[in-house]
């Protein structure tokens, strides 16, 4: 096959060799020695929502104490709610919720959507996202602006039918989506699709951006959102020197002078040792809470009391009508009810943090070091293309190589969220192949995490299978550049 010169080709050339990849990453499972017994119950993260690392010992002595127990499910909820107030201030509140996604959904409801109450049309309300990563989550409740972006979920909501990623836009609702300055919007993958690469936002910049679009829209403006990770490779790179990132600042800080609410989603953020909502200025933060903190699966919605009124009132925690502090009772959004498993396990992870935080950054430093130690062996012509940075917040090693493309010469294959949602993300399936449990690997970024086999039942890393784990990664991205044709 002759050597491609352009994008496109080489992904051609990497979608015919398919077969052969998946062929030569079997046979270096066995060259790796990767036992038996660990294919397919061992990953590179255990932070994934469809295949969550396992409880630690701690929080699952915990919720089976409290299974044993009577206790109405409103105790749980303030025994939270006093732990968010203590480490965040009285001014800070809590509602505990069944997933990340749910939060958003509820968050974005009852705080950016139009009232659908009283006389007249109803009006319209847009809030402004930043155009970066996983957009299908935090951008995508309201109909996209401008129209050149709405087809952006086309693709991975196609199979998930009128109830996928498009049936979850709010009524009345817009999302104006601003790029990032700095920011590179290129097209890459099997499944040939713009990918956002964030390693070199310019924040100051951004936030100008991000301004003038608040300005045009003025009369429509009810909100912002974005992310809440704080790594170079998903545009946060730029901190100021208390370490919070100055993209997230200056977005609360442009919605404060609006009067509308921001909305962060953190799904795979650590409450207390992460990402501050109130070193950021947000109004709420969500939190997917069985990704890096370690509790059962349940949500968590942190945020300023005032806007935390509605949000508890629409999940029916914010107190009976007779007049009380708190309740667990039936509300719009009673759906999303966290059960007392999820409840019991929130309560003991958050201590965890707030008491012992060592057990859950332990493991993350570990992990670095083997990180960087593993792709120092990888082969020299593209070594020096990888950039590695260690996040607490959400409990990862994040591995960027968009640098490999500088020039305009070819560089690593860089796979979409499309191939992920179409099977065509050769270094995730290909993973797959090798009996390993991939991780978040498209945009020319790798999150790595501690957790799925590779830690013992105090979820402490084991350093064995963590080197087998990162160790095939490092070989399947060899055998993907060498069928890439990006040496010849």
């Amino acid at each position: 096959m002759s050597k491609p010169t352009l994008k496109f080709q080489m992904y051609k050339r990497l979608q015919l060799a398919t077969p052969k990849i998946y062929e030569e990453a079997k046979k270096a499972a066995t060259d790796l020695k990767i036992p038996a017994e660990l294919k397919g119950a061992f990953g590179l993260t255990g932070a994934i929502s469809g295949c969550p690392a396992p409880l630690r010992e701690d929080i699952e002595k915990v919720m089976a104490i409290e299974s044993k127990k009577v206790v109405p499910l409103a105790v749980y909820v303030d025994q939270i709610r006093e732990i968010i107030k203590e480490m965040y201030g009285d001014d800070y509140d809590a509602a505990p919720i069944n997933t990340c996604e749910a939060g958003l959904w509820v968050s974005f409801d009852t705080l950016v959507t139009p009232p659908f109450q009283g006389r007249g049309d109803n009006y319209r309300t847009r809030y402004i996202a930043p155009l970066e990563r996983h957009t299908h989550h935090q951008a995508s409740y309201g109909r996209p602006f401008p129209p050149k972006y709405k087809d952006i979920l086309a693709d991975r909501g196609s199979t998930a039918g009128e109830f996928g990623f498009y049936g979850k836009r709010l009524a009345n609702l817009d999302t104006v989506h601003v790029p990032l300055a700095g920011a590179q919007y290129p097209v890459h993958g099997i499944k040939y699709h713009p990918v956002p690469l964030l390693k070199n936002v310019k924040a100051d910049e951004s936030i100008k951006n991000i301004e003038k679009a608040a300005k045009r829209h003025r009369t429509l403006l009810s909100g912002f959102a974005s992310l809440g990770y704080d790594t170079s490779g998903y545009g946060y790179g730029e901190k100021d020197s208390e370490g919070t990132p100055k993209l997230l600042k200056g977005i609360a800080g442009i919605a404060q002078s609006y009067n509308v609410p921001y909305i962060i989603d953190n799904a795979w953020g650590l409450p207390f040792i992460g990402t501050s909502i109130r070193k950021v200025g947000a109004d709420v933060m969500i939190y997917s809470m069985d990704k890096a903190t370690g509790a059962p699966t349940s949500g968590l919605i942190i945020g300023k009391e005032d806007v935390l009124v509605n949000i508890r009132r629409a999940l029916g925690m914010h107190g009976n009508r007779y007049g009380t502090t708190a309740s667990y009772g039936k509300a719009a959004y009673v759906t999303q009810d966290p059960g007392k498993e999820g409840l019991s396990g929130q309560v003991a992870a958050l201590k965890v943090l707030r008491d012992n935080p060592v057990v859950v950054t332990k493991p993350i430093d570990e992990l670095y070091d083997i990180v960087v130690d593993e792709f120092s062996k990888i082969d020299s012509r593209i070594r020096d293309y990888f950039k590695f940075e260690k996040s607490y917040n959400c409990g990862t090693v994040e591995i960027n190589y968009e640098d490999s493309w500088q020039d305009g010469k070819l560089g690593i294959p860089i796979f979409t969220i499309e191939d992920m949602y179409a099977g065509s993300n050769l270094f995730q399936d290909g993973l797959t192949q090798m009996g390993v449990i991939p991780t978040i690997a498209y945009d020319a970024n790798i999150f790595i995490s501690p957790g799925l086999g590779t830690t013992d039942d105090h979820g402490q890393l084991l350093h064995e299978p963590t080197r087998m784990v990162v160790g095939a990664l490092v070989k399947l991205i060899e055998i993907v550049c060498d069928h890439a044709g990006i040496w010849e």
